[in-house]
């Protein structure tokens, strides 16, 4: 996984994380599971998933430091849990 934070020129803090898996359907899976999750209106945080090939990204933009963290430890433990049930049944069959 590859991570990085900065300050956008608006003064927000951005964060965005890419995680690599071993096929792109196994993270499209990954982006279905974790999608349903939005940020709570009013929270002062905007996140955006993608998937390109069998890469997922994450980008995260925040007002302050306390509501980025809390976003991205959220999601970094829905997303160990979804990489925890996909070892445990396997990989998924072809359709």
């Amino acid at each position: 996984m590859s991570e990085g934070e900065k300050r956008s020129d608006a003064g927000k803090l951005e964060f965005s994380l890419d995680v690599p898996f071993p096929s792109s359907r196994q993270a499209a899976i990954a982006l279905r599971s974790l999608s349903p999750d939005k940020e709570p209106r009013k929270c002062g945080v905007n996140k955006n998933l993608s998937v390109s090939g069998a890469m997922m990204s994450a980008r995260w933009s925040a007002d302050e430091a306390r509501i980025l963290r809390v976003s991205v430890n959220s999601f970094l433990d829905h997303l160990k849990l979804v990489l925890e049930t996909m070892e445990m049944f396997g990989p998924p069959v072809p359709l």
